[in-house]
C-alpha cells in the first residue's frame, strides 16, 4: 500500500495555477465587498420582480380546473368527419391524426381496408 503524500494538495494547486492562472485557486469571497453584495441583492430583486410580472398568465376555468389561456388551442376539431360525433377520448386522437376519423369509425369502416381509405373512399 502506498503512503499518502502530505504535499499532494500543494502540488495539485501549483499545477492548477500553472495551467489556469492564479484566479483559479482563489477563494470566491476574496474580492467580494459590501458594495458588490448590495448591488447583487438589488439585481436579484429586479430580476424576480420582472419574472413575477411575466408569470401571471390569463387563466380560464375549464370543467373546474384553471388552465393557462396560452395552452388552449381553439383550432382543434374533435368531431369525426364521418359520423360527426364529438369525442374526448385519447384513442380518437390517434385515429383522427392518421385516418381522419374516430376509433369507432376506424373499426367499422377502415380496419383491414386502409389502402382504400387512403385513396379517398368514405361511407355515405
Amino acid at each position: 500500500m502506498k503512503k499518502k503524500d502530505p504535499n499532494y494538495v500543494i502540488k495539485l494547486e501549483k499545477a492548477i495555477v500553472e495551467k489556469y492562472g492564479e484566479e483559479a485557486v482563489q477563494h470566491p469571497q476574496s474580492d467580494w465587498s459590501d458594495e458588490k453584495e448590495k448591488q447583487y441583492i438589488e439585481d436579484l430583486k429586479k430580476l424576480y420582480a420582472s419574472r413575477r410580472e411575466d408569470e401571471t398568465p390569463d387563466k380560464v376555468e375549464i370543467n373546474g380546473v384553471f388552465v393557462a389561456s396560452k395552452l388552449i388551442n381553439n383550432d382543434s376539431n374533435r368531431s369525426c368527419p364521418v359520423c360527426e360525433t364529438y369525442s374526448f377520448k385519447s384513442n380518437d386522437d390517434v385515429y383522427m391524426t392518421k385516418f381522419s376519423c374516430c376509433e369507432k369509425c376506424y373499426i367499422q369502416w377502415v380496419e383491414g381496408r386502409e389502402e382504400r381509405w387512403k385513396k379517398g373512399w368514405r361511407p355515405e
